[in-house]
């Protein structure tokens, strides 16, 4: 895909247009130790009337990439970790939108692993921005079901996980998906007996979730 590199108030990311004029936005958020160039390999299959962005995590991991949260330990991660970087990454938006004339008002976002975290967080803090919630390989943060909105009952969203994920337990998935269901969204759900990705079922689902 031929995407381009750019920056903006020190943040560095990826972008792609879409193939005809639209204002709507596809925002891809990677894993930990990833980069701007991580989700790529999912948005192959992507319907490409949006604008896919895909923005590095601000703080450094400890072995190579980049991190949703200042440090990743053995204590799994909570809203508080995460809330700095979800304030940051809306102001960052917020101003791409700006200087791109897209709206950013609302926006699908599609996010893998800590990036799926980050994906929750945006739709459990801002229901009103978040049109579509896709969550790959991911979990809700600690502290998620103390935050639960009410959904309108036409909010849908994707989860997709491995039951072999090692990484991050099959049983977070279920669990983020019974919370939202609880809280009024429709669910779709897909696993695979795959580890730490997304099988290639749930891909061809996804790319028909995103679809309209």
């Amino acid at each position: 895909m031929n995407t381009t590199l750019a920056t903006l108030e020190d943040r560095t990311y990826r972008f792609l247009p879409p193939e005809t004029p639209s204002r709507r936005l596809l925002l891809l958020l990677h894993g930990w130790t990833g980069d701007e160039n991580s989700m790529w390999v999912f948005a192959r299959n992507f319907p490409r009337s949006a604008w896919m962005l895909a923005p590095r995590a601000p703080f450094p991991a400890a072995s190579s990439g980049y991190s949703w949260r200042e440090q990743v330990g053995e204590t799994p991660a909570s809203l508080d970790d995460m809330r700095e970087s979800a304030d940051g990454l809306l102001h960052f938006l917020d101003g791409w939108g700006v200087a791109n004339q897209v709206d950013t008002a609302q926006f699908d976002v599609v996010g893998f692993s800590q990036g799926a975290a980050m994906a929750g967080m945006l739709s459990l803090l801002h229901p009103q921005r978040v049109r579509k919630l896709a969550m790959l390989a991911g979990f809700l943060p600690r502290g998620a079901e103390e935050t639960l909105p009410a959904f309108d009952p036409d909010k849908r969203i994707f989860i997709a996980h491995g039951t072999q994920d090692l990484m991050v337990s099959v049983e977070r998935a279920r669990e983020a998906a019974r919370m939202f269901e609880q809280a009024g969204a429709q669910v779709e759900y897909c696993e695979a007996d795959v580890a730490h990705k997304v099988g290639a079922e749930c891909l061809r689902a996804l790319a028909d979730y995103l679809r309209d």
